[in-house]
């Protein structure tokens, strides 16, 4: 899973980003202080492993990871090369989801690209730059499609028609995912590698303390994407940086002081996961226990395979125990003299949380 993280220049991006990754890049007061994108992979927080790997005094813990992209600053224009947007908005292009951090801080020590804090302006400004850069991507591939359509390629009929509704959308400022589409119609879009298809994460960043009007900025992005049935995390980059460069027992320490069930952080990737339709089966024993990423509705062979394709290849049964039942039992064994653990064939749908053991023909 590859989130990519955007917005204008100044707004928290490479902060959150150094806090997710616990990395150290420049978050300068000046726009563009990032060049070219910044990738970090983060653990999927799963409290389930740490759990499995004391019961199996396993000698590895592998978790669930996500990739992170910070993407240089955008600004209006960004289509048309403004603030080297082009570049820019071709990064986009390759991630699964966008993480838009919104401004919502007020702070006079740092500048604003447009010179007041104003969310609903600044999120409309970065979409119309999405929007304005896939209506170029959709009118090139309309002008070619239309060419070899009139030359006698039928089959070309569905994608002229879709390119068609995706151009009026555009230029009704709508973004393709607000588009309902046929299977086919998806198949096209999905070709298109085109932005404004990607759901969309808002991050609503405050103050340390968020006062009244960072509070009233914060509710005025959640009142945004309710429209488009979008999810928002409101937070505090800053602070989240300070805590990501904590020990985990002085974390967990502040956690209980100011009675925190989680970070932020950790909302937006479990966020991200759900966003994307993502889970994850386990596996357990003594040399690992590993959460494997699929996505919702993945049967058995295609989980395994995710293990290895000869395990797909040569699937011949799973063996199934659900995490809260492998605890109560007190492990597999426990499981197994109990009922818990069933024998599942090839249709099985893998469950968020099953603890799979692999039956195979090599």
């Amino acid at each position: 899973m590859k989130l990519g993280v955007v917005g204008l220049p100044n707004v928290g991006k490479s902060t959150l980003f150094n806090a997710l990754t616990k990395s150290k890049i420049p978050s300068e007061n000046y726009p563009f202080c990032t060049i070219e994108p910044n990738v970090g992979i983060v653990a999927v927080p799963d409290e389930r492993l740490q759990v499995l790997g004391k019961l199996y005094s396993t000698k590895k813990i592998t978790p669930a990871v996500v990739e992170f992209v910070d993407i240089a600053g955008l600004v209006k224009g960004a289509s048309e090369g403004q603030g080297l947007g082009n570049k820019f908005l071709s990064h986009i292009r390759q991630v699964d989801a966008i993480v838009h951090v919104v401004r919502c801080f007020q702070n006079d020590k740092i500048t604003h690209v447009d010179g007041s804090i104003d969310p609903i302006r600044d999120i409309e400004t970065i979409n119309l730059e999405l929007i304005l850069s896939d209506l170029e991507v959709v009118n090139r591939r309309l002008e070619k499609s239309e060419k070899l359509y009139k030359g006698g390629s039928k089959s070309l009929q569905t994608e002229v028609a879709i390119l068609h509704k995706l151009v009026d959308l555009f230029n009704q400022e709508k973004p393709a995912r607000s588009l309902s589409t046929t299977a086919d119609e998806q198949k096209v879009i999905e070709d298109l590698f085109l932005i404004t298809s990607r759901p969309v994460i808002y991050i609503a960043n405050v103050g340390d303390t968020a006062s009244e009007t960072e509070k009233a900025n914060a509710y005025k992005v959640e009142k945004y994407a309710e429209q488009e049935h979008s999810e928002v995390i409101t937070l505090c980059a800053r602070l989240e940086e300070e805590l990501s460069d904590l020990s985990e027992e002085e974390r967990q320490l502040f956690m209980e002081e100011f009675k925190l069930s989680s970070t932020g952080l950790d909302k937006l990737i479990v966020a991200g996961y759900r966003l994307l339709g993502l889970i994850s089966y386990l596996t357990a024993g003594e040399k690992e226990v590993r959460a494997w990423t699929i996505i919702k509705g993945t049967k058995a062979p295609q989980a395994a395979g995710k293990i290895h394709t000869d395990f797909e290849k040569g699937f011949i049964r799973a063996e199934v125990v659900t995490y809260p039942d492998l605890m109560e039992c007190g492990g597999y064994n426990g499981a197994k003299e109990k009922g818990k653990v069933r024998v599942e064939g090839k249709e099985y749908v893998a469950q968020d949380g099953d603890v799979m053991l692999f039956r195979f023909n090599v």
